[in-house]
């Protein structure tokens, strides 16, 4: 507080004519300035002890007009606040994309691995000795060589052995084939009229049972000299050997396989011993061959695990009608255990894991909504939808990811 001097009492009492007294009885001269240094403050005068002045009171005039900016400033927040939610509900309506909720089938199938063998395979080698000789394909129009399609009973290579076939005699014994044949027609249609015993009718039949025998192991003995393919399938090696080199029994000749089908065993886990059984289809796949699917079945289930895996074992037959599978080839195969035609399904990847809850968003007028569903059928990729879709729901695939309940979104392409 600071004490007026007798020097300012002209311009005080200029001032006091611009005061009023107060409930204080205090003296009030709201606009006077500090002489010397030139400080605004408030001015008054005490009947008790004179004039005062003190420069820290801030002017009345500034308090009213600090009090009245108040509220305006108020309303000029709240109104910019209320501007910019506005322009905040247009701008955060997330994009999304959308799909329209079908019937579909789903299929909930066991994937394991493994490898496909032929169902038949045959090493051929000679059984006899003779001079090699390689035979050419009736429908190639060349001589025989490894990829080639072969028919049952197409042969492959002849073996030539002159003292084989001089030893066999095989024109004798047809000779006495035919003869022991006769007899033995004459001697029952003597029998037939009396005219001989039993005894006589078992003798020619004796003699021509010899004879067909001796005929018959002299055909297979010559069936030796060539090599024939025991089945249709695929020649899958096939040795070289010098023409008319002279070969001895036991020498390989070729490797005849048939994957028209191919065989392929799998192991599974004992958990999926109950689910897996004949007859159930199949689906295999190899990463060579991306554009093709090859189908087929369960054709034997173990029912035993096994001690050391703790596994079981199945066998798949699979089609390979063009041969575009190979016998080796590693592939994968899916065992179907159950189907669904008409189903609600969705990928699961649009799935939002909601502690024990799977939720999804579908859209309604330009809002996410959220919904709670049950899942049924499931594979690696897509689920079937028991509860909380129905066909035609929109259903949000791409942007779900930052949605909340009933937020506005915007549809894109």
């Amino acid at each position: 507080m600071n004490f007026c001097n007798e020097s300012e009492r002209p311009e005080r009492r200029a001032a006091i004519s611009d005061g009023a007294y107060g409930n204080d009885d205090r003296y009030y001269i709201p606009d006077y300035t500090l002489h010397n240094s030139g400080t605004p403050g408030s001015l008054w005068h005490d009947r008790a002890d004179g004039f005062h002045v003190v420069s820290t009171v801030p002017k009345p005039k500034e308090r009213m007009v600090k009090a009245y900016h108040i509220p305006v400033l108020l309303c000029i927040l709240f109104m910019a606040c209320g501007q910019q939610t506005g322009r905040t509900d247009l701008d955060i309506a997330a994009p999304v994309t959308v799909q329209e909720v079908t019937l579909k089938p789903i299929e909930e199938f066991i994937t394991t691995t493994g490898t496909v063998g032929a169902t038949q395979t045959v090493d051929l080698k000679t059984e006899t000795n003779g001079l090699y000789r390689l035979e050419v394909n009736p429908r190639m129009k060349r001589s025989f060589s490894i990829g080639d399609e072969v028919k049952k009973g197409d042969v492959l290579v002849t073996l030539e052995n002159i003292e084989l076939e001089n030893s066999v005699k095989i024109d004798s014994q047809k000779l006495s084939l035919d003869l022991s044949q006769r007899e033995y027609e004459t001697q029952k249609s003597l029998y037939d009229k009396g005219g001989i015993t039993l005894r006589d009718l078992k003798t020619a039949e004796k003699s021509a049972l010899d004879a067909q025998h001796s005929y018959d192991n002299s055909l297979i003995q010559l069936s030796r000299l060539k090599i024939e393919a025991p089945f249709d399938g695929v020649i899958t090696d096939l040795t070289y050997h010098t023409p008319v080199i002279n070969l001895a029994s036991g020498q390989p000749i070729a490797t005849i396989a048939n994957y028209r089908s191919l065989i392929m065993d799998v192991n599974l886990p004992a958990k999926q011993l109950g689910r897996i059984r004949e007859n159930q289809q199949t689906r295999v796949t190899n990463v060579n061959l991306t554009d093709k699917v090859f189908s087929g079945k369960v054709v034997q289930v173990s029912p035993a695990l096994d001690p050391t895996t703790r596994a079981f074992k199945a066998t798949v037959r699979v089609e390979n009608p063009e041969f575009a599978l190979k016998p080796g080839m590693f592939v994968k195969v899916e065992i179907v255990v159950s189907r669904h035609e008409n189903a609600v399904v969705i990928s699961k990847d649009v799935i939002i894991a909601r502690r024990q809850n799977k939720t999804v968003f579908v859209v309604d007028s330009n809002t996410a909504v959220e919904r709670r569903i049950t899942t049924g059928l499931e594979n690696p990729a897509e689920v079937e939808i028991t509860e909380g879709l129905s066909v035609n729901d929109r259903l949000v695939i791409k942007g779900f990811e930052t949605l909340r309940n009933r937020a506005k979104v915007k549809v894109t392409e």
